[in-house]
């Protein structure tokens, strides 16, 4: 069997850490950017956190900020016709996932002309040429696109998540400022962090996963567990965020390169269909999938066990199992995830609709334990 592993060639860490943000753009002999971010990053200040950088370097943008939270075709198609009349020879993607999959897509289809229509990008595209360069500044901590093959966009004509999967859209550069988090709400960092975790359990049991993926998976799942109730309780506390800000990263190299579960199957349509926030519908329904997953994974989730210290001698793998779940379940609860899918507005009646879009979602089939439809309307009941 031949595996395949995809890291982008550069990344930087640690707060402050986008003060070298000149250095990479002299090096590369960049000209002028495309800061692609949101209105809410632009109203509370964290964007200028950036752009002031650029500006003390003299280093000429122009801003698209018009991501909404989960990003649409629309959003991209505006984009590609931002960064022309720009001018610009890269892009600053400044956010969480849904900027930096905005960037993405942006990048691509300015490079790849020929899928102009966006919706032609969905699974596994054909493109010839890299992404416009990108360097990204993630400030949450979650979905780690700043190193990742991955990103989702959302075709309005479908009411759908189009899952994209293209070597050619990582970013040239990665710059992990913990700093650039520290405004984020309670909400989103519990959503976000507990997102990171669902892509590190989901990575570490996916049928692709192997001994180096592992490797970055059980290291992501311990820091988060340790990290994740600091950044949510003290949002300044350096250690918290930038414990979060690796965290996230470390289980991004890995499942970007390993594929996911129906976890993101099933929460892909809940964002498409509901608009919840994606961190909030993959949190919501984890614990009730590893649990699902469970006996198709027993020696994984003994592992997980041992990463978040539940672990005792002694044990069987059936009872490691289920004491890593209801941890991870305890974690949810203790920073704020909601627990029922009535709390975000899903009823009876909305499962089939959402059922349909998630057994045929490009996530589902790297699930460990086979799914059918049928399982993922009765996962979903569990949680109403």
């Amino acid at each position: 069997m031949i595996n395949r592993f995809i890291l982008n060639e550069v990344s930087y860490f640690g707060p402050g850490a986008r003060k070298e943000l000149p250095g990479v753009v002299a090096r590369l002999g960049y000209k002028k950017a495309l800061v692609v971010t949101d209105k809410g990053l632009m109203k509370f200040g964290v964007a200028k956190q950036v752009t002031d950088v650029l500006d003390e370097a003299h280093i000429p943008y122009e801003i698209y900020d018009e991501v909404k939270p989960n990003p649409t075709v629309t959003n991209v198609k505006d984009g590609v016709k931002a960064l022309k009349n720009a001018q610009a020879d890269f892009i600053v993607a400044l956010g969480g996932g849904s900027s930096m999959d905005t960037a993405k897509g942006i990048g691509i289809v300015s490079n790849n002309p020929e899928f102009a229509d966006v919706v032609s990008l969905e699974g596994v595209a054909n493109t010839k040429k890299k992404t416009v360069p990108i360097i990204a500044l993630p400030t949450t901590a979650g979905t780690a696109a700043e190193t990742t093959i991955n990103y989702v966009i959302i075709d309005e004509s479908k009411q759908k998540k189009m899952v994209c999967v293209d070597p050619n859209d990582i970013p040239a550069v990665a710059i992990v400022d913990a700093e650039l988090m520290y405004s984020l709400p309670k909400n989103l960092t519990a959503a976000t962090g507990m997102d990171a975790m669902t892509h590190a359990i989901e990575g570490l049991i996916t049928k692709a996963a192997w001994e180096l993926s592992d490797m970055f998976e059980i290291k992501a799942i311990e820091m988060i567990h340790r990290y994740l109730p600091i950044a949510v309780d003290e949002p300044t506390n350096p250690i918290g965020r930038d414990g979060m800000a690796v965290a996230q990263y470390v289980a991004g190299m890995a499942f970007s390169n390993v594929g996911l579960g129906v976890d993101h199957g099933m929460a892909h349509p809940m964002s498409a269909l509901h608009d919840i926030p994606h961190g909030v519908a993959c949190a919501i329904l984890l614990p009730t999938v590893m649990r699902f997953n469970a006996p198709a994974a027993l020696d994984k989730y003994v592992e997980i066990a041992k990463a978040v210290g539940v672990y005792k001698e002694g044990m069987s793998k059936e009872e490691a199992a289920e004491a890593a779940c209801n941890e991870i379940e305890a974690l949810s609860r203790r920073v704020g995830i909601p627990q029922h899918l009535s709390d975000l507005g899903i009823y009876e009646k909305d499962i089939d609709a959402l059922a349909e879009q998630a057994i045929a979602d490009v996530c589902t089939p790297g699930n460990p334990r086979e799914v059918t439809r049928d399982d993922i309307v009765q996962l979903y009941r569990q949680i109403l």
